[in-house]
This record gives C-alpha cells, sequence and structure tokens, in this order.
C-alpha cells in the first residue's frame, strides 16, 4: 500500500463532512483497525472452532438432520450432533488433515491455473494496451460509461485495473477539461464497487464456487458448483452496473466536484503522459483479437454441434458437461493464446521463455494468497467436520421460517448483510470463507440454490469495496486522488464514492430481483435457482 501511515491518520480525522458522517467513518475506520490480518483472523477462527465444538459437543447440541432419508451422509438416527475436535479422536485428525485440508482447498488450484494463463496476457502489454484503446478512442460523450466499463472489465487482472487505469483516467479527464477526480472516482467504481461482474469468467468466479459447492456439501454432499454458474447474471450486470456508474459520475460526482482549479494539485500537471495506442500495439490488438475469435470458435464446436466432443457423454447437454466442468481450463487458454499473440507481434514476447518468466512473476506474486488459502482450508474442514456450520444454517433456518423471512426479500438483508461486513474485511475470498459455511446451508434450507445465494453475495461485496478503508487498495487511490486536490483526506474521498455504493446497492439488487424471480433467469449455465433435495 503506497501511502503515508501520517497521512491516512490526518485524513481520517480531517476527513468528515459534518458530525454523523465523520462520526461513521471513524466508526467504521475504528471497527476495520479492530480485525487482525486475515490470516491470523483464519488462525483464530479454526482454534476458535475447536473450542466451541469442545464446549457445544460436551453439551450434547444436535439437530433433526434437514437431509432426506437415504441420502449421502445423513446420520442413521436423522440428527446431527456437534462433533468436539477436543478430543483425542480430534486431535489425531487436525494433525492428520492439514496438508490434505490444504491441498484439496478447491479454489486453490483453479485460481492458479486460471491465473497462469492471465498472466501471459498481463506481462505480453495485451490488458493494458486493450484498455487504453478502449477509453482513448472513445468518444467526449462516452468516456465516462467507457471508463466505468473498462474498470470492471479489468477485474480479470484486479491490480491491473488499479494501478494503470484508475490514473489514467483521471489524466483522459483533465485533458477533456472536466474534474480529474470524476475521472478517477469512476474508474475506481468501475474496478471495484463493480468487481463482480464481467463479460467473461475471472480468477474470481472460480475462487467463490469453490468455497461455494464446500459449504454446500454441508447439506448436499454431491452438489456441485462450477465456476460459470454466475456468468449469465454477471454479464448482464456489466452493462448495468457501467451505465448506473457514468450516471452517478456525470449527475452527482462531477458537479459536486465542480471545476477543477489546477492550483490544488501537489504535482505538475504539464508533467502528465497519456499514451495511446501504437500502430504496433494496434496490430498487435487485431492479431490477438483474431487469435481469440479463432479460440472460441475452435472451442463452440466442441459444444454446439448435438454430437460435439464436450457435452455429457450420456445425456448430451451442455449442463454437467465435461466443457463446463473444464472451464478453468479454457479460461487459461483464452487468456494464453492471445496474449502470447499480442507478444510475438509486438516483441514483448520472443518465446516460451518470456511466456514461463509471465507465469513465474504472478505465482511468485501469490505468495500471501497461498498463506491465506492455508489457514482459510483447516477452518472450512474444522467447520465441516464439527457440524457447526449445519447445526448453524438449520438453527438460522427455522428462525428465518419463523419470523416469515423465508422468501426472496431475504436477500434483501442478506446482500446488506455482506455490503457491511465488507466494510471490515475487504477480502471477497476471506469473507466468503468466513460467512458461506453458515449461509450458503442456511438458505439452502429454505429453498434456495447456492448458485443464486453466491450471485446475491457478489453484489454485497463489491458494492462497499470503494467505501472501505480497509480494502487493500484504499490508501494507493487516496494517494493517487491527493496528487489532484493535496488537502484530500479519507473522509473527503469516501464522501465521494458513497453515491456509487448506495445507488449500486439499490440498482444492482433490483436487477438480482427482476432477473432471478421476476423474469425468472438462471444467473448462470445450468444454474438453479431453487434447491431442490
Amino acid at each position: 500500500m503506497t501511502t503515508d501511515n501520517k497521512q491516512i491518520k490526518s485524513a481520517g480525522n480531517n476527513g468528515g463532512q459534518g458530525g454523523l458522517f465523520s462520526r461513521f467513518l471513524a466508526t467504521v475506520e475504528w471497527l476495520g483497525n479492530l480485525l487482525p490480518h486475515p490470516v491470523t483472523l483464519f488462525a483464530l477462527l479454526s482454534l476458535f472452532i475447536v473450542l466451541l465444538s469442545g464446549i457445544l459437543g460436551y453439551f450434547d447440541l444436535a439437530v433433526v438432520d434437514p437431509r432426506p432419508e437415504g441420502a449421502k451422509g445423513r446420520e442413521a438416527d436423522g440428527m446431527i450432533e456437534v462433533i468436539s475436535l477436543m478430543s483425542a479422536e480430534g486431535l489425531q485428525r487436525i494433525v492428520t488433515g492439514l496438508v490434505t485440508n490444504f491441498t484439496g482447498f478447491a479454489p486453490l488450484g483453479t485460481v492458479l491455473v486460471a491465473l497462469l494463463g492471465v498472466s501471459v496476457a498481463e506481462h505480453s502489454g495485451l490488458l493494458s494496451a486493450a484498455m487504453r484503446a478502449l477509453v482513448m478512442n472513445a468518444s467526449k460523450r462516452a468516456v465516462t460509461f467507457a471508463v466505468v466499463f473498462a474498470g470492471i472489465v479489468s477485474n480479470t487482472a484486479s491490480e491491473l485495473g488499479y494501478v494503470v487505469l484508475i490514473p489514467l483516467a483521471a489524466m483522459i479527464f483533465h485533458s477533456l477539461g472536466r474534474h480529474p477526480l470524476a475521472g478517477l472516482a469512476a474508474a475506481f467504481a468501475g474496478v471495484s464497487a463493480g468487481y463482480s461482474a464481467n463479460l467473461l469468467l475471472g480468477t474470481v468466479d472460480p475462487l467463490l464456487s469453490g468455497i461455494t459447492e464446500a459449504a454446500a456439501h454441508m447439506i448436499d454432499p454431491d452438489y456441485a458448483v462450477g465456476p460459470e454458474v454466475n456468468w449469465y447474471f454477471m454479464f448482464i450486470s456489466t452493462f448495468v452496473v457501467a451505465t448506473m456508474g457514468a450516471l452517478v459520475t456525470e449527475k452527482v460526482v462531477e458537479p459536486r466536484l465542480g471545476q477543477y482549479d489546477p492550483s490544488e494539485a501537489s504535482i505538475d500537471l504539464g508533467s502528465q503522459s497519456m499514451d495511446a495506442p501504437t500502430d504496433l500495439e494496434k496490430k498487435g490488438l487485431r492479431w490477438a483479437g483474431i487469435s481469440f475469435a479463432l479460440v472460441c470458435a475452435i472451442l463452440a464446436l466442441t459444444v454446439v454441434p448435438e454430437n460435439g466432443i464436450l457435452r455429457h457423454p450420456e445425456t448430451g447437454e451442455v449442463a454437467g458437461s465435461p466443457f463446463l466442468k473444464g472451464i478453468v481450463a479454457f479460461i487459461f487458454i483464452t487468456f494464453a493464446v492471445p496474449g502470447f499473440v499480442y507478444g510475438k507481434v509486438t516483441g514483448s514476447m520472443k518465446g516460451d521463455k518470456d511466456v514461463i518468466d509471465a507465469m513465474s512473476k504472478s505465482m511468485g506474486a501469490m505468495g500471501l494468497y497461498i498463506t491465506l488459502v492455508f489457514f482459510a482450508a483447516q477452518f472450512v474442514a474444522f467447520f465441516k467436520w464439527t457440524n457447526l456450520g449445519t447445526v448453524l444454517a438449520v438453527k438460522g433456518a427455522a428462525l428465518l421460517q419463523a419470523a416469515g423471512l423465508d422468501g426472496p426479500s431475504v436477500f434483501i438483508l442478506f446482500i446488506l448483510m455482506c455490503g457491511v461486513v465488507n466494510l471490515s474485511l475487504g477480502s471477497a475470498s476471506a469473507q466468503w470463507a468466513v460467512t458461506a459455511p453458515i449461509f450458503v446451508p442456511m438458505l439452502m434450507l429454505i429453498g434456495y440454490a447456492p448458485e443464486v445465494i453466491q450471485a446475491a453475495y457478489r453484489i454485497g461485496d463489491s458494492v462497499t469495496n470503494v467505501i472501505a478503508p480497509m480494502m487493500s487498495y484504499f490508501g494507493l487511490i487516496l494517494a493517487m486522488a491527493a496528487r489532484y486536490k493535496k488537502d484530500l483526506g479519507m473522509g473527503t474521498l469516501i464522501a465521494m464514492m458513497l453515491p456509487y455504493s448506495m445507488v449500486f446497492i439499490i440498482g444492482w439488487t433490483i436487477l438480482f430481483y427482476v432477473w432471478v424471480f421476476l423474469l425468472g433467469m438462471p444467473v448462470g449455465p445450468g444454474a438453479a435457482t431453487y434447491y431442490q433435495p
């Protein structure tokens, strides 16, 4: 995080614009600072699960097994008891399972494989050139939409969006005689508040689906959740969120900022450079586009014909087919091939050594994620072993039904809760690893499919990123914004981004209701809306 600690502290003290708002920001910051590092948090949560299982197991806490008779994993007596890990058997299971919990954690392999392909496209320069071409070739009228849209689609390589697109958007707005902070805000909204939406499947899809599948297994051990299960909804969300972001920028944020005064900047704005794609880069983009189209055409031949080799071998359908089960491999291919073609045309990649270097650099940057996964995997495994997730789900589902909250309206509370939790626990995977084992089984028990639950979570997890001081890139954005307004503080930045969060959470939730419950559309290929035991 490239910002000065003293600057952030000062920003937190001076940024509020009114008593109530200032106290709210101070409370969010205080709560966020109370949380330990996510790795430490999962280690502590794992220890807490062990202790809690010992206490509840001592009192023989049990609930009626909600799974149908004859279901795999159903207890013979129809009851699910909390199993204590504070015992000789529990200690043996913990010690012998540490490694397999880690290596068997579903999101680990899928994310790393998908990232290998994305890394080729990123390090060859393809993603950067594509973003610059998209934003800088837009007309002045369309540039706001283009900036937000580019931010959303950049989440396949999220660091690129934060590091490249956001400062680029500020420069573009300034060059057009508009307020640079409006450009920064529009790009930040797309990259961060629109994080889950995208036209293509990215690394976040297998990351979340693996956690969702593990949570669903508490109720249905055979339930499968693929990376593609939210694609339809996230595809349409890309255009809706980009439209909302453009409207908020032009109707709320930019008028509020007013006319920009260059004397407020802490840098020499004349020294900024903003390079459009060169002729060579444009040539590379054309050939990368051709290679992408060819890859898609070849993949289409495997699933579009009725006798396609990647259709389901027994039913002949796309649902449950090797194509969908192997979607991570196709994410790898559709990024790696155009990335290498672009690199070969532009000269940024000359051979296999450059491809391997690109992949190894991305893997080297995943050290923190792999460390986090080790402890998150233990937490998820302990939660499953002890039956705490199922017990809490059964109790929670009964409470929701007793309160009359078993209809679609329950998702409003769920989305709001995810948004609030995200203010203090900014990592999408960390938050979902903690909440999925409770809420996926709970909402399954009142009749909703894991795919729909995950889609709702992705809304709540995204919309409050831009107002979460604990979000990993928040300090970086604060430092970027301070270049254009030297006295800008954290409260000012949050106040500028708050309209995006408010409009996105309302508009995106309405889209979710219309898409899922009014139109009855699936959130992804083969995705169910209601859970059928």
